[in-house]
C-alpha cells in the first residue's frame, strides 16, 4: 500500500560523503555525522513550559480602575513600653513570687458542663505542681545517665479544651524544665480534619513525648489490644500522664533554672497556613514576656482582677491573656470551655455577672450565641466590665454583632467604651487593641469602605448605594513598644502609600521568632525588611509579617479588612472570603442554611483562581428552598463584589469537616472538594459567567495541502505523504491464485484436494467444540444451501439474501451456498431476544435497505421473527421470504454459479456507524480475492496454522477473518464467540493457550472484558496452566484510534503467564477499505509518538515528549498491508485517503446518491504525479511519519498514525475535537466514573458520565468534570448528566454509540441521577 510520506526536508538517504562505518573515520567525526542525520528539534525543556500566553485571553484592565495617589505611608510608632518597677525578669520568676508570697490567691477556675464552677487552681498550687512536674520530666522518665528529657526539647501537650487546670500546670512545668511545649488538639479519630498536618509539626519539631490526663489518655482511640492507634502521619509517641498522684515530689535542695528571659524558645504555637499545613511559630523567652507586658500596659491590668476566657486557652489570645499576662500579673482567669457554650451560650455572661469580672475575652460567635439565649436571663449585670475584648475584631461581621450586642447589653450595664475589639496573628501576636475609652467620651468612628476600591487594594470612601459599602471598625493603637508598617501583599515587601491596603507587618520584642524547623519560610515571614518604590530598604528593623491585610487610618488608628489567608485573587482582583461569606449570609439563609457553616476558597482553574463556596444545608430545606437561596446568592455577590462563584455547593448538615472547636476546616473542605470527596447534596456550577480568559474562537485557516511533509516536527513542504505496502508481485504464491479468481472455486478446489483437512473449528462456553467443518463438509453444506435458494426461495442470480445467524459455522456455510447460488449474501447481527425493541428495527432496516429477496435463519430465529413481541417492534407481515436452513434436503447442485467477471458483486457489507449512519458498501470478487491474498501473506497463513478469532463475525475485518480468510488459505481457523466470555472469561486465553496458536484476533470489548475481568486473577490463571508463550501475535480488530493504554493493560497483566510484550497489535480498516494495515509476521513492532493535543485541534501535527503538557500518545496502526494499495494522508492531519484493489466498489443504498459516491470512493488530489490515481476517502484523520526502521522491503519504514474518525469530531469554538480525548480526561478525574461519552447538543458540550460509586457521589463529579475539561480543552462544559453504569450504549466493537446517547438524552430517555446545567 502505498501512504503519502511524511518526509524530513534535506533528509540524506544515503550516508553523507559514503563513508562506509567500518573505515577509519575519528568517533567525533562520525558524532558529528549522525547529529546531522538527526531531524532539529526544540530543546527538551521547551516541551514541557505552558505556553499560557499563547492560550490565554489576557482580560484588559479597566481604564476606571481607581489608583492609589497618596504619599508613601511612614511606619507608625506605638507609646513606649513603660517600665515598672516590680515586673518580673521572666515568667517563671512572677509565678514563683506568687507561687511562694500569695499561695493562696485563687489563679484558674474551671467549669463543670453545666457551667458552674468545679475547681479553683491557686497561685500555690500552681506552683508546687508544676515543679512537681519539672522534676518528674528531668529526672524521673529514663535513668541518670540517660534521661528521656533535656532542656531544650520539645513535648506535646495534649489537653481536651475543658480542662484549663492540667493544661496550665502541664505548660508552666515545662517552661520551669526548660522543655519546650508544643499545645496541640486531643485527637479523636484516626484520621481527624487536618489530623496529618499535626503529625507534620510534631515531626519538624521532632516530638517524641507528649503530655496528657488520664481521663484524656483513656478516652484516645485504641487498637484492639488497647495501644493507642498510630494517628495518620504522627511520629511514634511516648505518652505521659501529668495527672498529679504520678508525680514526684522534687527534694528540698532541688530548684529550677529561672533566668532572666533571653532569645531562647519558650513555647511553639501551631498555626495552619492558607493550604492547610502546619507550622510551628517558636516564641521565645524574652518576647513571651515582653507581649505579657504590652498586654499589660493596654489593657491596664491590675493585680487580683477577674477576667472571663472565653477562648481556647491553648494559643493566641486565650493563652496570651489567660495563662500567661494572667501569671505575670497575679489575675484570677474563669475558663468557660467550648462545651460549655455549646450547652449553656449565655454561661459567660452569667460568669461575668456572678464574679463581677473585669474583663472578658469573647469572640462574635460568642456575642452572637449570647444575644440568641438572653431570653433565658433577664438579671444579670455587666456593669462591671471595663473591657470586653472582641479578639475577631477583624472579622468584616463583628461591627453588626458588637453593636446588636451593645444594645442588647446597654441596659444590662454593659457601658460602650467597654468595647476593645483586637487584631492578632500566630506570627506577630497582639497587632493592635483598642484601649479602654474614657465614659461619655464620643466612640472611635468608622471606616464606610467601597468594596469595589477594595478589590484593587485602594481605599475609597463608598459614595455608591449602601450594599456594596463595608463598614469596618478600628482595633485601636499600635501595641506599646511596638512599631508598624503596611507592605504590598505581593511581590517584594515595598511600603503602601497612604489610600493602598496591604499586609500588617509588625516590629517589636513580642512576636514569634521563627518557623521551627523550617529556614525557608521563616526569613520571608520574620525577617521583613520594607523597601520603597525604588526598590531600596527603609530602615534596618526587621518586621514580622501578620497576614492581615489593612491600613492605617486617621489619629493612627489600625483598620484590618481581611487575612491574606482568606484573600482570593480573582482577574487581578482582590477578593475576601470572609466579606464573601457575609454577603451570603446577608442573603435570608436561615430556613435554608446554617450561619456559622459557609465555606469560601479559591480553586485554580485555567489560569485564574475560581470561587467555591460551600454551605451546611439544613435538613429540613427543600429542594426549591435551596436553589431559591444559591440563585439569590450568585446574584447578591455578583452584584456586591462584581465577581462570578464558579461553583456553588450544598452539602448535607454536619458533613463539612470541622476544626476542634467548631469551626470549618477550609483547607480540608478544599481538599475533599478538588477529590470530589464532598458528597454535595445541592450544586450549581457557573463557569460561562466567570470563565473570562478563554482563548479567542478560532477562525478557519486554509488547510495544508495534500503535500505535506514533517519537517522536524511541524509540516511544511511539497512532498507529497505517502506509503506503501509491500509489492505482491515479487512474493506471489503459488499457482492457485492465477488458477481460481473466485472464493468458490478455491472451496470446490480444495473439497476434492484436501477433503478432510479441518477449516473451522466452533467452541462453547465450556471450551468443547460443539462444530466442525471440514471442506468436503463446508462444500457440501453450501451446495444443499444454494438448492434451498432455487427450490424454496425461487432466486435468481444477483438477489441480495439477508443472512441471520448467531456467530459460528451456519453462517459460513449460508455464505457459501449464496455465493453458489449466484445470490448476494448480507451478512446481519440477528436480534437479541431480550432487547427486541433496540435491535429488531436495525436488522428491518438492513433487510429493508439492502431489497433482500430473502432471510436465511435458524429456526429459532425465524419464530422470533415473526412473534408477538417481534409484531410489537416492527410490521412482520412484510418480511420477505424466511427460509431456516436447520434441517436441509439432501440433494445435489446441478451446477455452481461463476460470476462472468471479478468485478462483480460478491457480498454487501452493513454496518451502524457509532454516529448511528447506516451504510452498506458493495464488496467485488477481486476486491475479496485481494484481500484474502493480502491478509494470507501479511499474516503467513497456509495450511498448517491454526489461527483463534474472537470477535463479531458480521463486518469489516471480522467478518473477512471469520468466513473468507481460511477458505482462502486453508488454516484452520477456532471460532469463539464473544459472547461466550460473558459466562467464562477464560475461554479466550485458555484457548489460545490449550491450541498454542500463534496468531488470534479479538476485538477491544473482548480485551478489555480480560483486562477488566481477569486483571486480579492472573495467579489463577497460572494454576489452570494458561500460558501464552505461544502468542507470535494478538490482533485488535478495530476501525478507530488505538487504545494505546488498553493494549499497554493487556500486555502488561498477561506478561506474567508468558504473553510477550510485542505480540499485541492493532488493525485499521474503514468502510471503504476494511483492512488497510494490518501488524502480521514480519516487519517492526508497532511505533508509537507523542503529539500535541493544541495542534491536533488545529488540524496541525506536532511531536512533542513524553510528559509534556497536552501530549497524547498515539500508536501506529499496524503495518500497510501488502497489495498495490497507496495510502494518502490529505491535509495534515487530514483524511487518509487509500488507493487499493480490495476497495469497496461504492455505497450501496436505495436513493443512488451520486455525488457522496464521487467524494468517497473516486477523489483525486489537486496536483502531482498521484493526481491521475483514483483514491477512496477513509472518513479517518491521520498522518504518516517514516521512521529510522526498516521494513520487510528493505526500505525505511513508513507509519501511519490513526486519530480518529472524521464523523465524530466535535467542531466546537472553531476547533477540532476527538471526543476521546476528552472522555479520557474526564474518566481520569474520580474513581467512580465508570465509563463517560460526549457529544453536542445546540452549541453545548453534554459530558455523560457512568457513576459506578454510591450515589452520593454523584454531584462530586460535576465540579471535576468541568475543571479538568477546562483545563485541558479550554472548553466550557455546558451539561453533565450522572448516569448508572450501562447507560451509555456500545456496540458489539466495543465503540460508544454517541448519537444514540445524545437522541436518548434529548428524548429524556436516560434516566439520569443528576443533570447539572452550567450557567
Amino acid at each position: 500500500m502505498e501512504f503519502f510520506l511524511l518526509e524530513r526536508k534535506n533528509k540524506p538517504e544515503k550516508p553523507l560523503f559514503g563513508v562506509p562505518v567500518s573505515s577509519r573515520v575519528s568517533t567525533k567525526i562520525q558524532q558529528l555525522l549522525n547529529t546531522l542525520k538527526r531531524p532539529k528539534r526544540p530543546p527538551l525543556k521547551e516541551f514541557f513550559v505552558d505556553d499560557f500566553e499563547e492560550i490565554v485571553e489576557v482580560p484588559q484592565p479597566d481604564p476606571n480602575q481607581p489608583k492609589p495617589e497618596g504619599r508613601q505611608m511612614t511606619p507608625v510608632k506605638g507609646e513606649p513600653l513603660g517600665v515598672v518597677c516590680n515586673w518580673p525578669p521572666a515568667l517563671e520568676a512572677a509565678l514563683q513570687r506568687w507561687g511562694t508570697t500569695q499561695a493562696k490567691c485563687p489563679c484558674l477556675t474551671a467549669l463543670d458542663v453545666t457551667g458552674k464552677p468545679v475547681y479553683t487552681l491557686t497561685y500555690g498550687k500552681l506552683w508546687s505542681r508544676s515543679l512537681k512536674l519539672a522534676y518528674t520530666l528531668l529526672n524521673k522518665l529514663g535513668t541518670k545517665n540517660e534521661p528521656v528529657l533535656k532542656p531544650g526539647d520539645r513535648v506535646a501537650l495534649v489537653y481536651p479544651n475543658n480542662d484549663p487546670v492540667m493544661f496550665m500546670v502541664a505548660f508552666y512545668g515545662c517552661l520551669l524544665a526548660e522543655v519546650i511545649p508544643v499545645p496541640i488538639e486531643v485527637p479523636l479519630t484516626r484520621k481527624d480534619a487536618g489530623g496529618q498536618q499535626i503529625g507534620f509539626l510534631l515531626g519538624s519539631c521532632g516530638i517524641a513525648l507528649a503530655l496528657t490526663t488520664e481521663v484524656c489518655l483513656k478516652g484516645l482511640p485504641k487498637t484492639q489490644n488497647g495501644e493507642i492507634v498510630q494517628f495518620k502521619g504522627w511520629p511514634r509517641l511516648k505518652w505521659v500522664v501529668t495527672d498529679s498522684k504520678y508525680l514526684s515530689k522534687s527534694p528540698k535542695d532541688w530548684q529550677p533554672n529561672i533566668s532572666a528571659a533571653g532569645t531562647e524558645p519558650a513555647y511553639i504555637e501551631y498555626k495552619t497556613s492558607k493550604e492547610g499545613s502546619v507550622m510551628g511559630v517558636t516564641v521565645s523567652r524574652i518576647a513571651m514576656l515582653s507581649h505579657c507586658q504590652a498586654l499589660s500596659q493596654a489593657c491596664n491590668y491590675s493585680e487580683g482582677e477577674t477576667i472571663v476566657n472565653v477562648l481556647d486557652f491553648k494559643k493566641d489570645a486565650g493563652l496570651w491573656h489567660g495563662i500567661l499576662t494572667n501569671v505575670m500579673n497575679k489575675l484570677h482567669t474563669i475558663s468557660v470551655p467550648y462545651s460549655v457554650m455549646k450547652t449553656c451560650p449565655l454561661s459567660w455572661v452569667q460568669r461575668v455577672h456572678a464574679h463581677k469580672a473585669k474583663v472578658a475575652l469573647v469572640k462574635c460567635r460568642d456575642l452572637h450565641w449570647a444575644m440568641m439565649a438572653h431570653r433565658d436571663q433577664r438579671d444579670v449585670s455587666l456593669s462591671s466590665l471595663r473591657m470586653l475584648i472582641v479578639t475577631d475584631g477583624a472579622n468584616p461581621w463583628s461591627v453588626s454583632s458588637c453593636d446588636a450586642f451593645l444594645s442588647l447589653f446597654q441596659s444590662h450595664g454593659l457601658k460602650p467604651e467597654a468595647i476593645c475589639p483586637c487584631a492578632t496573628s500566630p506570627e506577630a501576636m497582639t497587632i493592635a487593641i483598642r484601649r479602654p475609652g474614657v465614659p461619655g467620651a464620643p466612640l472611635p468612628g468608622r471606616a464606610i469602605l467601597s468594596m469595589n476600591g477594595l478589590s484593587f487594594g485602594v481605599i475609597r470612601v463608598n459614595t455608591e448605594d449602601k450594599n456594596s459599602a463595608l463598614t469596618v471598625q478600628d482595633v485601636g493603637h499600635v501595641m506599646p513598644g511596638g512599631m508598624m508598617c503596611i507592605v504590598k501583599p505581593d511581590g517584594p515587601p515595598q511600603l503602601c502609600k497612604t489610600d493602598e491596603i496591604g499586609e500588617i507587618c509588625v516590629s517589636s520584642r513580642a512576636g514569634g521568632m521563627m518557623y521551627y524547623g523550617l529556614a525557608g519560610v521563616t526569613k520571608n515571614t520574620f525577617e521583613v525588611i520594607p523597601v520603597n518604590s525604588s526598590g531600596s530598604p527603609v530602615g534596618d528593623v526587621p518586621f514580622v509579617r501578620s497576614g492581615l491585610l489593612g491600613f492605617v487610618g486617621p489619629g493612627s488608628l489600625v483598620f484590618v479588612v481581611g487575612k491574606m489567608d482568606g484573600l482570593l485573587t480573582v482577574s487581578g482582583r482582590r477578593h475576601n472570603a470572609d466579606d464573601i461569606v457575609a454577603t451570603g449570609l446577608a442573603v435570608e439563609s436561615i430556613k435554608t442554611v446554617y450561619r456559622g457553616r459557609i465555606a469560601v476558597f479559591s480553586v485554580s482553574v485555567f489560569y485564574d483562581e475560581r470561587i467555591v463556596v460551600v454551605a451546611e444545608q439544613r435538613p429540613d430545606a427543600s429542594e426549591e428552598d435551596s436553589f431559591q437561596w444559591m440563585s439569590r446568592v450568585l446574584q447578591a455577590i455578583d452584584s456586591i463584589h462584581q465577581v462570578g462563584v464558579y461553583c456553588l455547593a450544598l452539602v448535607p448538615a454536619n458533613t463539612l469537616p470541622k476544626t476542634p472547636l467548631g469551626g470549618i476546616h477550609i483547607s480540608q473542605t478544599k481538599q475533599h472538594f478538588l477529590e470530589g470527596s464532598l458528597h454535595p447534596c445541592n450544586i450549581l456550577m457557573c463557569p460561562h459567567t466567570c470563565v473570562t480568559n478563554l482563548p479567542k474562537p478560532r477562525q478557519k485557516q486554509p488547510g495544508v495541502g495534500p503535500a505535506s511533509v514533517m519537517v522536524g516536527n511541524l509540516v511544511a513542504g511539497k512532498r507529497i505523504a505517502q506509503a506503501s505496502g509491500r509489492d505482491l508481485g515479487q512474493i506471489e504464491d503459488n499457482d492457485l491464485v492465477k488458477k481460481h479468481q473466485f472464493l468458490t472455486e478455491v472451496l470446490q478446489w480444495r473439497a476434492q484436494a484436501t477433503p478432510d483437512h479441518p477449516l473451522f473449528l466452533l467452541l462453547n462456553a465450556k471450551g468443547t467444540t460443539v462444530c466442525t467443518a471440514t471442506c468436503l463438509q463446508l462444500h457440501k453444506k453450501a451446495e444443499r444451501i444454494a438448492s434451498i435458494l432455487y427450490e424454496k426461495g425461487h432466486l435468481n442470480a444477483g438477489d441480495n439474501v439477508v443472512l441471520l445467524y448467531p456467530p459460528g459455522i451456519e453462517l459460513i456455510s449460508a455464505f457459501y451456498g449464496c455465493l453458489y447460488a449466484g445470490c448476494i449474501p448480507v451478512t446481519v447481527r440477528p436480534p437479541h431476544a431480550q432487547s427486541l425493541t433496540a435491535t429488531l428495527p436495525t436488522v428491518r432496516m438492513i433487510v429493508e435497505v439492502s431489497k433482500a429477496a430473502c432471510i436465511l435463519t435458524t429456526q429459532t430465529l425465524m419464530r422470533l421473527l415473526k412473534s408477538r413481541e417481534a409484531a410489537a417492534a416492527v410490521d412482520v407481515k412484510t418480511w420477505p421470504t424466511i427460509i431456516d436452513t436447520d434441517d436441509l434436503p439432501r440433494k445435489r447442485l446441478s451446477q455452481v454459479y461463476k460470476p462472468p467477471t471479478p468485478e462483480m458483486l460478491a457480498y454487501l457489507d452493513f454496518s451502524v456507524s457509532t454516529t448511528g449512519m447506516l451504510t452498506g458498501v458493495k464488496m467485488s470478487h477481486a476486491a475479496v480475492s485481494g484481500l484474502c491474498r493480502a491478509i494470507k501473506l501479511q499474516c503467513e497463513l497456509y495450511s498448517s496454522r491454526q489461527i483463534a478469532i474472537c470477535l463479531d463475525p458480521y463486518c469489516g475485518l471480522g467478518f473477512v477473518l471469520w468466513c473468507l480468510c481460511s477458505v482462502y488459505s486453508g488454516h484452520q481457523s477456532i471460532l469463539i464467540p464473544p459472547m461466550e466470555l460473558e459466562s467464562n472469561l477464560f475461554l479466550w486465553l485458555s484457548t489460545v493457550s490449550q491450541y498454542k496458536i500463534r496468531d488470534t484476533f479479538c476485538s477491544y470489548s473482548v480485551m478489555e472484558l480480560c483486562t477488566k475481568g481477569l486483571g486480579n486473577q492472573v495467579e489463577m490463571l497460572k494454576a489452570r496452566g494458561i500460558n501464552l508463550s505461544c502468542v507470535r501475535t494478538c490482533v485488535v480488530v478495530a476501525e478507530e484510534r488505538p487504545r494505546v493504554s488498553l493494549t499497554h493493560s493487556f500486555s502488561k497483566l498477561f506478561k506474567d503467564i508468558g504473553l510477550s510484550s510485542r505480540a499485541v497489535s492493532t488493525t485499521f480498516g474503514s468502510r471503504v477499505n476494511v483492512a488497510i494495515c494490518l501488524q502480521g509476521t514480519s516487519g517492526p513492532d508497532p511505533t508509537t509518538v507523542y503529539v500535541d493535543l493544541k495542534s491536533l485541534r488545529h488540524d496541525r501535527v506536532r511531536l512533542v515528549e513524553r510528559g509534556a503538557p497536552q501530549s497524547l500518545l498515539l500508536s501506529e496502526s499496524g503495518k500497510v498491508i501488502p497489495s498495490p494499495v497507496d495510502l494518502t494522508v490529505s491535509p495534515l492531519p487530514v483524511q487518509i485517503w487509500v488507493n487499493s484493489p480490495h476497495t469497496a466498489s461504492g455505497y450501496y443504498t436505495i436513493y443512488d446518491n451520486e455525488t457522496l459516491q464521487a467524494d468517497h470512493f473516486n477523489t483525486r488530489l489537486s496536483f502531482g504525479d498521484a493526481a491521475q490515481t483514483l483514491w477512496a476517502r477513509t472518513g479517518y484523520l491521520g498522518f504518516v511519519r517514516r521512521t529510522e526502521l526498516t521494513a520487510a522491503s528493505g526500505e525505511r519504514h513508513d507509519a501511519l498514525y490513526v486519530v480518529g474518525a472524521l464523523d465524530e469530531t466535535l467542531e466546537l469554538r472553531g476547533l477540532r475535537y476527538h471526543p476521546i480525548d476528552i472522555e479520557t480526561s474526564v474518566s481520569r478525574t474520580h474513581r467512580s466514573i465508570a465509563e463517560c461519552a460526549v457529544f453536542t447538543w445546540t452549541n453545548l458540550l453534554v459530558v455523560v458520565v457512568e457513576l459506578c460509586g454510591c450515589e452520593q457521589e454523584a454531584l462530586d463529579l460535576v465540579p471535576l468534570v468541568t475543571n479538568v475539561v477546562l483545563e485541558e480543552h479550554y472548553l466550557i462544559v455546558g451539561v453533565v448528566v450522572v448516569v448508572d453504569p450501562g447507560v451509555i450504549p456500545i456496540n458489539s466493537r466495543g465503540e460508544k454509540q454517541r448519537m444514540h446517547l445524545r437522541d436518548s438524552f434529548l428524548a429524556d430517555q436516560l434516566d439520569p441521577i443528576y443533570v447539572a446545567y452550567n450557567m
